[in-house]
């Protein structure tokens, strides 16, 4: 069984919205190593649609857009291999080496957790916030920046009820920003 790893960047205060984050190179590095050990990418409709239209024209194309310095390049490609699982009511199709996660979300994401492997890697806000409802989470990754944004999405915003965590690793990955990783509590 794969165990399912949700992975997400967070200022102090809580938030969770990409822009509210610097970027830097060991963060970008960090975030590549953890999709390369992924055996596949688990989104929601959101985060695969953000994530497709910054990251998949640089492998297309070869070519970064001005906006990207050389080290996200990396970050770039890997994602773009990665095998993606996506869940959504709403799309009809979907490309970019992913299919459709249709139906009972539990019986599904239960379903591709009984595959052998190294394990899925979800990011995003809600699709991670019904996957802890569901206790299907098996382990946490806090990457907190040092900032305060003053503004939401906020983390698990909404979460009925307390899950409770060990934390299992620390690691600094300079310019303040830790990554902290956490499983659920027996």
């Amino acid at each position: 069984m794969r165990p399912l790893r949700y992975s997400i960047n967070v200022t102090l205060d809580g938030c969770c919205d990409h822009r509210a984050m610097t970027p830097d190179e060991a963060t970008h590095r960090h975030a590549a190593e953890n999709l390369a050990a992924a055996d596949a990418l688990l989104f929601g409709r959101t985060i695969y649609e953000m994530m497709e239209t910054a990251w998949r024209p640089v492998a297309q194309t070869g070519m970064r857009p001005d906006w990207m310095p050389d080290w996200m390049v990396p970050f770039a490609r890997t994602i773009d291999a990665a095998k993606k699982y996506v869940v959504s009511s709403t799309l009809q199709r979907v490309d970019w080496n992913a299919e459709l996660v249709r139906g009972d979300l539990g019986q599904a994401v239960q379903q591709l957790k009984q595959e052998s492997g190294n394990g899925l890697l979800a990011g995003g806000v809600k699709l991670p916030l019904a996957l802890a409802e569901l206790g299907l989470i098996d382990e946490y990754e806090f990457i907190v920046h040092p900032r305060l944004a003053g503004h939401g999405p906020t983390l698990l915003a909404g979460l009925s009820k307390y899950v409770d965590l060990e934390l299992v690793n620390r690691l600094e990955l300079g310019s303040g920003v830790v990554a902290l990783r956490y499983v659920p509590r027996s």
